[in-house]
């Protein structure tokens, strides 16, 4: 379920620009700013919400053939779950540069070099979405690759966040 607020047009064109800088869509850098207000637990939570929903919304408009508006809810889905990660290790999660930052740390931890590769290939979808140079069959190989890293990296935040609540537990 979507819902929807009224904002000032000059607002949101200043959301716009800082969104175009940032390279983050407008939705994405509000609710970043509301996280920021959270206490750890509910943002990660919500972080993972986000993957979910950004993933639904992204398997949806494959379906339609909307390969643009697809690749950057991917991205978002990369994003969000990258942000779950940082928020439990405690790592920065807030640029571009902190998710290769998060993304070099787990490669040196796990030695899977294909999160590496993959996550450039999840870049690559982001600036699909900026630029719409991907023919279907790229999408397609690129989308494969997108939700193989998405599964990993959805393991890798449930097993650290299981090795967390061990920790405070006992």
């Amino acid at each position: 379920m979507n819902a929807y607020i009224e904002i000032p047009s000059e607002v949101y064109e200043a959301l716009r620009r800082a969104s175009i800088r940032s390279g983050k869509d407008p939705a994405t850098m509000v609710i970043e700013s509301i996280l920021k207000s959270l206490d750890p637990k509910s943002r990660i939570e919500i972080y993972m919400k986000l993957y979910e929903r950004y993933l639904k919304d992204a398997e949806e408009l494959t379906a339609k053939g909307d390969f643009v508006q697809a690749s950057e809810k991917y991205w978002g889905a990369v994003t969000a779950i990258l942000n779950a990660i940082g928020e439990i290790r405690g790592w920065d999660h807030y640029t571009h540069r902190d998710y290769n930052v998060i993304i070099e740390n787990l490669y040196e931890e796990t030695g899977d070099k294909d999160l590496l590769a993959d996550f450039s290939i999840a870049e690559r979808l982001h600036s699909n979405f900026y630029h719409n140079f991907m023919r279907k069959s790229a999408f397609e190989y690129h989308r494969e690759r997108v939700l193989r890293l998405i599964e990993k990296l959805r393991k890798i935040a449930m097993d650290i966040q299981g090795d967390s609540k061990r920790d405070i537990t006992g």
